[in-house]
């Protein structure tokens, strides 16, 4: 086989979408928005063979994502006997796929678990209700932003995304962001997304504005029939509670049909798996690192 591997495009947004839907099982690192946002970060690339879409990153150093298509209707040992040597490893691999890779190859396959790349899943309906002790908290919290300041909920619509930018470069300063290599990342992929928050398919979100000013964002995107996945989600330390108020009021108003929201992973940082946890997720989504 020969890979031609080419820069991330939007012009072939719609085409992966569809590979992606073949897909059983749907990660946060594949969606298109994330690829989109995340391609300078990690060198991605992407190469087309016939129904599968294979993901490349050369940073920080060079491997392949899991291969996007019908994972169920292709024959594993054939298509890993034709790939160059330089091609069998893999990272950010879900856990169907690196499961059906062992059972079509067995001991050829080795797998070391990507921790730092599960994605958190959690049930819709209890992100909304937050009931019970084990969200005490999140609920306490909730209802002192919604008694402290006059505020509004509004949709996330491309007229707002100024003042999305505005927050965005406020909240890297208080963060200092440039300090962080993470955090930076994390700017620039914010940045581009919301650069083609009108061309990019599916987007949505919605911000709290105290007085004409966001105080909260958050931008969300449909990941599978029965998934949302959030994407970015950013608030002023000025408003006690705003990122438990923007969270819920996003999935009581936007969640409409889904029953799980993917809140992607924590990257090792422990602080943000300290934040993911306290939400209880009811399963992660887990990851791996394939040798083959």
């Amino acid at each position: 086989m020969i890979f031609d591997f080419v820069p991330i495009s939007l012009e072939q947004q719609d085409i992966y979408l569809q590979r992606l839907a073949q897909c059983p099982v749907v990660a946060s690192d594949y969606s298109f928005a994330n690829l989109w946002g995340w391609a300078e970060a990690y060198g991605l690339s992407w190469c087309w063979q016939k129904d599968l879409v294979w993901i490349r990153q050369s940073r920080p150093e060079a491997a392949l994502w899991a291969p996007v298509g019908p994972w169920d209707k292709v024959h594993w040992p054939q298509i890993f006997a034709g790939l160059p040597t330089g091609m069998r490893q893999f990272c950010r691999v879900p856990h169907p796929l690196a499961r059906l890779w062992q059972r079509q190859m067995g001991s050829a396959v080795g797998l070391d678990s990507e921790r730092d790349h599960w994605d958190y899943l959690y049930t819709l309906s209890d992100l909304v209700a937050l009931k019970g002790k084990r969200f005490h908290k999140k609920k306490n919290l909730l209802n002192q932003f919604v008694k402290s300041y006059a505020f509004r909920y509004q949709p996330l619509d491309a007229d707002m995304l100024d003042m999305v930018h505005g927050l965005q470069s406020d909240w890297c300063t208080w963060r200092d962001c440039e300090a962080s290599p993470m955090l930076a990342a994390e700017n620039r992929a914010i940045e581009k997304t919301i650069a083609a928050w009108r061309q990019l398919r599916g987007l949505m979100g919605a911000a709290l504005l105290v007085k004409g000013r966001m105080a909260a964002y958050t931008v969300g995107q449909r990941l599978s029939p029965d998934t949302l996945v959030i994407h970015f989600e950013k608030g002023s330390p000025e408003f006690k509670g705003v990122y438990q108020a923007i969270n819920q009021m996003f999935l009581a108003h936007a969640g409409g049909h889904f029953r799980y929201v993917n809140r992607e992973q924590d990257a090792g940082d422990p602080g943000l798996r300290s934040a993911k946890i306290s939400y209880h997720p009811v399963a992660f989504l887990k990851k791996y690192r394939v040798s083959g």
